[in-house]
């Protein structure tokens, strides 16, 4: 797992800009979604071209947050990325440019619809009333990478917590998509992983700077028990994440 570490530096940054450390805190359940990106084999299993183990390490608390929503009227969304003809169309500069020919062919192969690296990974508690979309981009939420946005709308959604792999690639340009198209966006410290914690640190920094809110795992189970708007002054003290 991660190591987390927020400097006091910037939650005083964060409690000048907004008066308390988080501030989406008071969304109805029913009106929130999980998030939950790239959580497949792909970036997952051993021997992988992009193997990330610390996704391995946040399984048990995905699981845990998507049972507790579920229980509490809100929405379980799995995203999963897939290469088709439409990633190299439409988004070649990717492909054909940051990526080797041999890399483009090796991606292509292993997250192809039906590809191994493209199912989910197994150990997650995906249920049949959970919503599964793929996505050809980064985001999900981005013009033309997956069907997530109108989805969303569709069941009055307005909140937004992101969990996943990698924290700084899928997660964070899915997290700041939300943002921008005006969802109350919250990524999950203990719920993403990247390479390191160095990179994972340097996202969950700069979302809470300029974007959304970062909360743990138990933050967000405590808050489903007690939905109610915290307390201001309490705020810092018991939703601010900590090193571990």
């Amino acid at each position: 797992m991660h190591k987390v570490h927020i400097p006091e530096k910037i939650v005083a940054r964060v409690l000048k800009r907004q008066g308390r450390w988080n501030v989406h805190d008071d969304v109805p359940p029913d009106q929130t979604a999980f998030v939950v990106v790239d959580m497949q084999n792909y970036f997952m299993a051993r021997g992988q071209q992009v193997e990330i183990p610390a996704a391995r390490e946040i399984v048990p608390n995905i699981n845990r947050l998507a049972d507790a929503l579920r229980k509490a009227s809100g929405l379980v969304v799995w995203v999963r990325t897939v290469s088709n003809e439409d990633s190299f169309k439409n988004w070649s500069h990717f492909h054909d440019i940051l990526n080797t020919p041999q890399r483009k062919a090796r991606r292509h192969e292993a997250m192809k619809e039906g590809a191994f690296g493209s199912k989910l990974w197994p150990e997650l508690d995906v249920r049949a009333e959970d919503l599964i979309v793929c996505k050809t981009r980064y985001s999900a939420f981005i013009q033309g990478s997956s069907s997530l946005e109108a989805e969303l709308r569709s069941r009055g959604i307005t909140a937004v917590w992101v969990g996943g792999t990698s924290t700084n690639t899928c997660c964070e340009s899915t997290a700041r998509a939300a943002m921008l198209l005006d969802f109350r966006t919250t990524m999950i410290s203990d719920a993403n992983a990247d390479h390191n914690d160095e990179e994972h640190n340097a996202t969950l920094i700069n979302f809470c700077i300029n974007f959304g809110d970062v909360a743990s795992t138990d933050d967000l189970l405590a808050r489903l028990q007690q939905p109610a708007r915290r307390d201001i002054a309490s705020s810092p003290g018991e939703a601010r994440p900590v090193a571990t």
